[in-house]
């Protein structure tokens, strides 16, 4: 699948299923790449992964043919975004959007000029998408987070910032906003519940793209059959362990 043919596929809200990388291994990424998903998206914000590693994290990706590589960058910043782009990214996750002021700096940010601020210096995007800023501009697809109380209270605001194509939820955070003491409390499911059911109609309304993030295949389909376009699996190094840690289990007739 090409940048332009994702692009156009979570703009109309079609249903998009990718997986969540943290660890700095492009064997590993290349692998995964190649079962299947839509996209790949490695954390630059939590993860173990630096620039080399995002470079050869998004060369494994495309490797695949297949699957794009996206990028949760590690602040709302034209430098972390633009140095996402350059190096090949499809787009990115940008966390800790409260405000639509925010949401339109991220846009800007991943936008060449007169419309933007990205500089341009396209290393590996122009493989992927091309040199031309124009198209560039296109199919580069620019998504924020709803974690935070702020960001949640402005979330309608924010999805009809022109230029952002989607909304992405990171619940561990939005769990704690709610009023949380702990990212799985149960305490305030309802609340939580809630907020997911505001941040997803607030996009349908505004026509962009909703997103969130999943600890499984089985949660993933849930929020799609609830109205999210696009959700991802997490992640390579918590999957990595409960698959050992299982077979660990298997072995020795532990229970």
């Amino acid at each position: 699948m090409s940048a332009q043919e994702f692009a156009a596929r979570l703009r109309g809200r079609e249903r998009i299923v990718g997986y969540w990388s943290v660890i700095d291994s492009p064997v590993s990424t290349e692998w995964l790449a190649h079962v299947g998903w839509d996209y790949i998206a490695l954390d630059l914000q939590h993860g173990l992964i630096g620039y080399s590693g995002m470079v050869a994290g998004l060369t494994a990706i495309d490797a695949s043919g297949s699957t794009v590589g996206m990028i949760r960058v590690e602040s709302n910043d034209p430098t972390p975004i633009g140095r996402a782009l350059d190096a090949g990214a499809a787009g990115v996750i940008v966390p800790l959007v409260n405000t639509a002021e925010e949401a339109a700096q991220a846009v800007a940010a991943a936008t060449y000029p007169p419309a933007g601020v990205r500089s341009y210096g396209p290393m590996r995007s122009q493989l992927r998408i091309g040199p031309n800023p124009a198209d560039a501009n296109r199919d580069t697809v620019v998504v924020v987070m709803i974690e935070t109380p702020q960001g949640l209270a402005s979330v309608e605001e924010i999805c009809a910032v022109p230029g952002l194509d989607g909304v992405y939820v990171g619940p561990s955070d939005l769990r704690l906003a709610v009023g949380g003491a702990h990212p799985n409390d149960p305490s305030v499911d309802d609340e939580f519940e809630a907020a997911l059911v505001r941040v997803r109609e607030a996009a349908a309304a505004a026509g962009i793209a909703a997103g969130i993030h999943t600890p499984d295949g089985a949660v993933a389909a849930r929020r799609l059959a609830e109205g999210y376009t696009f959700a991802t699996v997490a992640s390579d190094l918590t999957h990595l362990k409960a698959a050992s840690a299982a077979h660990l289990k298997a072995a020795t007739g532990e229970r």
